[in-house]
């Protein structure tokens, strides 16, 4: 591994980096937007059937606040519950925002790495061109400064889309994901919203 990093020279570094905070990401966004974690089954029945038995109680909302992303935006709506469900579902949706803001956390930063790999691959392979030709000489070229600037061009490109390809395809599976799953909370969001105000049978 050593012998590849030397190979492909100084630019290889900032990708190295780019890759590590890249895994970082993925491993990460894998483990919070599961979800079991974000919108657990079962959660509105449990809410509704908790609601029709005692209201709303502050240990309900602080269990709620501390439970998921769902719970949450439940809990946003329920503090208004008194209200009209225009206020309620305002509440519901500015909580929403907040939920919407911490699952896409670190997306762009995934996004961003997808898109400049590449760009660092051919930075590298631009200074292992320009070794290549500050290795010509009147009397000719030395042939381990050629060889090792073509290891530089080569290394650096290749690595570059290597990063780049797995970013890019997570960072689509997280966004399309994200949105699958704010779709489901306000889908929920408005059941529990319709069904406290009578609107709907639970």
């Amino acid at each position: 591994m050593f012998a590849l990093i030397e190979a492909a020279g100084w630019p290889i570094w900032p990708l190295l980096l780019a890759s590590v905070i890249a895994l970082a990401i993925i491993g990460e966004r894998l483990w919070s937007l599961r979800q079991p974690l974000v919108t657990p089954r079962g959660l509105l029945q449990q809410v509704i059937q908790e609601y029709q038995q005692n209201g709303v109680t502050p240990q309900m909302l602080a269990r709620l606040y501390g439970d998921s992303p769902l719970g949450q935006v439940f809990a946003a709506g329920l503090k208004n519950v008194r209200s009209t469900p225009a206020i309620m579902k305002e509440a519901i949706e500015e909580a929403g925002r907040a939920v919407a803001h911490e699952l896409e956390r670190f997306l762009t930063s995934l996004g961003t790495i997808a898109v400049i790999a590449p760009l660092l691959g051919l930075f590298g392979t631009v200074v292992g061109m320009i070794e290549i030709f500050g290795s010509q000489t009147p009397q000719g070229g030395n042939p381990i400064v050629l060889a090792h600037g073509i290891s530089i061009a080569l290394y650096n490109t290749a690595f570059g889309l290597i990063v780049a390809i797995p970013s890019m395809i997570f960072y689509r599976h997280f966004r399309a994901k994200v949105d699958a799953l704010l779709l489901e909370m306000e889908m929920q969001a408005i059941k529990l919203v319709e069904i406290v105000h009578g609107e709907r049978q639970a």
